[in-house]
């Protein structure tokens, strides 16, 4: 049943601010200390770009950006039996994202998580290397590989 499902397409965002830390937000959803950067889906003819600047200002509120990479490929994962179902009302199985690394123009005053939908509890601005350290397991791969890309951008 579960690899019949689709994978939900979507977008994630690494947000960059002027010191190349990287925005990451603990969700309201999930009461272990498991933190992510932006991310969502893709409504139906909705560019990429469209999206990933649609969903960063829906979580967090920030318009002041710019692209400065569209990462190649597909970034997808699975998510684990224990949250099939409950997710996107059991109609995926994960995610197949195109992410996008973004320079934050703005100070964090524009930042505000207390959206119409909130979906985050409190963020924070942290080093490259810890992002990895945060993530649920089920996305590790994902953040790994986005790791190395922003290090190759920021180094």
């Amino acid at each position: 049943m579960r690899n019949k499902l689709p994978l939900r397409i979507g977008v994630g965002i690494v947000l960059l601010n002027q010191e190349n830390k990287i925005f990451v937000a603990k969700r309201i959803d999930n009461s272990k200390n498991f933190w992510q950067m932006p991310q969502g889906g893709v409504n139906v003819g909705e560019s990429y770009v469209n999206a990933a600047k649609r969903e960063l200002e829906e979580e967090t509120s920030v318009k002041s950006t710019e692209i400065i990479k569209k990462l190649d490929g597909w970034f997808n994962y699975n998510l684990p039996k224990n949250l099939m179902g409950k997710i996107w009302k059991g109609k995926y199985r994960g995610q197949k994202q195109k992410w996008f690394i973004m320079k934050f123009l703005g100070n964090d005053k524009e930042i505000n998580i207390k959206t119409a939908h909130p979906e985050f509890l409190k963020w924070k601005w942290i080093e490259v290397n810890k992002i990895t350290n945060l993530v649920v397991d089920f996305k590790l791969s994902i953040y790994k590989k986005i790791k190395e890309e922003v290090k190759k951008i920021i180094n």
